[in-house]
């Protein structure tokens, strides 16, 4: 490479050690490659599983219907929310070691924290947006059959009061904005599900083998009680058990956690703080994994 071809630098002045600028640049970076490997294309299988959930209903009334569309709805949106963050971030190193592209990030004035910190960032940018056009989606399908149903109790006819309660039931069982509390639950469970794919990344040998321990400590993570209960139950409950748990505890984050959503897409009362105690925990999840993560990352060697 030619000298010509080498940005001058400004005699004495010093790259910074962190710079949010480098982070946001490859984490829009990775936001592009996201786009062009068509991860979007799943937003119209989710709009027909809508249409098709909505209108082939087998429930016997229109409160069950409401129900039943709720849940299948928001049971997809959280789905698609983990398997996403665990499917791409996991793609996301190997391809760049494969295109080499890792190779010419490094060779720049770049930290790899703001490596690993924009890639995380730009998965959860991708998944923050797919989830908020779901959630439109998904009110849009609801709302239209909630207005429908109480269109067609009030021309049915009958009593003033078995009406009002049926709209009253109906109301219960249609859109409320707590549903978005649901839709940000999805969003913390897969940034937690995102930095714990970025670990097992920076040392696994292939994106498969990610993905499928990424997926068990998922599946590990959501037994986390019944799991650390059962070894106290059958053990003598020592201080080297306990430590043992602890550090269970750490690594394999508490996924029930975040499944107060399900009571709020069933038309549960969201409990005062819960999201700001949600939120924080998600916070301290990301910066023990990334921590961990970089510690890893700053040994392989490329």
């Amino acid at each position: 490479m030619s000298d010509e071809a080498i940005t001058p630098r400004a005699p004495g002045k010093k790259v910074p050690i962190f710079s949010v600028t480098r982070v946001w640049t490859i984490a829009m970076s990775t936001v592009t490659q996201l786009v062009r490997m068509k991860t979007f294309y799943f937003l119209l299988a989710f709009a027909l599983l809508l249409l098709v959930v909505g209108n082939v209903s087998f429930a016997s009334s229109p409160a069950q219907a409401l129900s039943t569309l709720k849940k299948v709805s928001f049971g997809a949106i959280d789905l698609f929310a983990w398997l996403f963050a665990i499917v791409a971030t996991a793609l996301l190193i190997p391809r760049d070691i494969e295109d080499r592209t890792l190779y010419t990030i490094l060779s720049k004035p770049v930290r790899r924290g703001e490596y690993l910190l924009g890639k995380l960032a730009g998965v959860l940018v991708v998944i923050g947006v797919s989830l908020a056009v779901m959630f439109v989606i998904c009110s849009i399908m609801i709302i239209w059959k909630q207005v429908g149903y109480m269109a067609d109790e009030q021309a049915g006819g009958g009593r003033k009061e078995d009406i009002a309660a049926s709209l009253a039931l109906i109301a219960k069982n249609g859109f409320r904005i707590e549903l978005a509390a649901a839709v940000y639950a999805s969003f913390l469970k897969a940034a937690v599900v995102a930095a714990v794919t970025i670990l097992l990344s920076t040392f696994a040998s292939s994106s498969l083998f990610t993905i499928i321990i990424s997926i068990l400590v998922f599946l590990v993570g959501h037994a986390h009680s019944m799991a650390t209960d059962y070894w106290l139950r059958e053990t003598d409950n020592s201080m080297a058990v306990q430590m043992l748990l602890k550090v269970f505890k750490i690594v394999i984050p508490n996924f029930q956690l975040f499944s107060f959503s399900e009571g709020i897409v069933t038309g549960a009362a969201l409990a005062p703080g819960v999201l700001w105690q949600m939120t924080w925990l998600t916070a301290g999840y990301l910066v023990v994994f990334v921590f961990i993560s970089l510690i890893a990352f700053v040994d392989k060697e490329f």
